[in-house]
This record gives structure tokens, sequence and C-alpha cells, in this order.
């Protein structure tokens, strides 16, 4: 598929000497423990799905210092990252939440998207469940992580937790391309759910994407020159109509919020579409 992507003149594409699959939703990062009845947590209607337990928060203020105090310089100095489009974050109707989604291609890419929109409260991110029983499980739960729920009962309680989410005012975050595929260029199909969720709350999407750049100067002392340099841009956002129907609103945010990231990727050609072809 790699082989149909056109950019923009001086848009940079890494060398990763990678072959990526022809299925944009295959896994290509390990998960260290596959079966959750092993882990830690199980994903059913006992799992916490929101905690606002003295101990929870005080994991959350400990984990605050790794976010800001650990994660996010490295980014800084190791990844280079800068910021685009924070203007667009100025529209009064965020501060009432929204959902923010960019694509998923870095091991701290949430932590790039917290850096770059700052938003009123905390975010919180429906993740992969089996990550929770890995050996990340701390940072990953007091980011703000919120496994997606395995069972019909455990779904019921996944979605009351983020209605009340909702009503506090804060942020969602998504990365609907669903898994990760470090240094790729093209913006994958999305899945339905983060434009299921902003139609359902009435809140808007906020693309975010990540950009590379060559590494050059003083970044070659911090890394390998094939890994590349980062950009965050952040777009103007995209408001659900909720006298719409259902479905067919949540297609034109997924189409549109995909047309925005190609744009702000410089993206001339995609080789995939905004919808998957399996829906």
């Amino acid at each position: 598929m790699e082989g149909n992507l056109k950019v923009e003149e001086g848009v940079y594409i890494p060398s990763t000497g990678m072959k990526y699959p022809d299925d944009p939703f295959e896994r290509l990062v390990k998960v260290d423990v596959e079966d959750s009845s092993k882990g830690r947590f199980r994903f059913d209607e006992t799992y916490r799905y929101l905690d606002d337990s003295f101990g929870y928060k005080i994991n959350q203020f400990f984990n605050s210092f790794v976010l800001w105090g650990l994660v996010s310089p490295y980014n800084l100095i190791f990844k280079g990252l800068k910021f685009e489009g924070r203007e667009n974050l100025k529209d009064p109707h965020l501060r009432n939440g929204a959902v923010s989604i960019c694509n998923h291609c870095f091991w701290s890419d949430a932590a790039c998207v917290y850096q770059a929109v700052k938003p009123f409260g905390r975010m919180w991110i429906p993740m992969y469940g089996k990550h929770f029983n890995g050996k990340s499980w701390w940072i990953i739960k007091y980011m703000g992580g919120i496994p997606v729920a395995e069972t019909l009962a455990g779904s019921r309680k996944f979605s009351e937790a983020f209605d009340e989410l909702h009503a506090r005012r804060q942020w969602i975050h998504v990365f609907p391309e669903e898994v990760r595929w470090n240094d790729y260029k093209a913006i994958r199909p999305f899945r339905k759910g983060a434009f299921a969720m902003a139609y359902k709350y009435d809140v808007p999407i906020v693309p975010c994407v990540l950009t590379y750049r060559e590494r050059r100067g003083i970044y070659r002392l911090f890394g390998k020159k094939s890994s590349p340099l980062l950009t965050i841009k952040v777009g103007k956002p995209v408001f659900p109509d909720k006298t719409a129907p259902r479905k067919s609103e949540i297609d034109r945010l997924r189409i549109e919020s995909h047309a925005a990231m190609e744009r702000m990727a410089g993206i001339i050609e995609n080789p995939w579409p905004a919808i998957p072809e399996d829906e």
C-alpha cells in the first residue's frame, strides 16, 4: 500500500526499512500478556472503569510527574517535538469537552497529544485492554487509560464511565487507526468509535497529526539518523451535526477528519480510505 503514497514536495518520509502489512489493523507491537485471565486485571463488569478513589488520585498525581517530568522532556529532547496549529485550540466550544484524534505511530504519541492540546482538565484514553496487564500498566492506567471492555456487562460500565467523564467536561483521546505502526507516514482507515462518541456527546473532534522531520544538527547526538524528529499539528475542530442521522454523520466526521489529517501531513494521495473496506 505504501507504493500509492504521494506527498507534497519537501515532505519527509522516514526510511524505516519495514514492510508494513496489507491489513491496516494488523498489530505490529507485541502485547506481553495475551490472556487477561493471567494478568492483573479482568475487563468485565468488575473492573473500575472510572475510579474516583483516593488511591487512584495519588497514583495519578505521581503519574503526572512521570508524564511532564520524564516523557514530555524526552519528546522534546530526543524527538525534537515541535507544535503547530495550537491557535485552533482557542475555540470556546472546547471548554465543554472534545474528542481528540491522532495517527498512532510512536510509543509516546499520547504524551505528544497531551503536550500539544493541554486539555482543560485531564484526558481519558480508551485503550486495548491487554496492555493493562503488560509491563507498562502503571503509566497507562494512571495517565488516563481506560481499557475497552471484553464482555457485554463490562461494556455497559465502560460506557457509563465515559458518560460521566463527558458530564465533567473532560477530554477524550482516541487513536482511530486502532493499532500502532511506528514511523508510518500514510493515514490509515479510521474505526468509528471516536466519531460515535463525538456524535453522542455533541462535542467537536480535534484532529491532530504527527509528521516527521529528518534528524539533523545537534539532534544527531540524541538518536539514530533513521529515527525521525516529530512535529505535531493541531487542526481546526470538526463539529458533529446532531440533526443529521447518526450513521451518515459518523461517516462524515470520519471522512472530514481523515482528509484534514492528510492535508496537515502533506499527503496528496493516500493509499488508504477513511472508512475501512470491511465495514
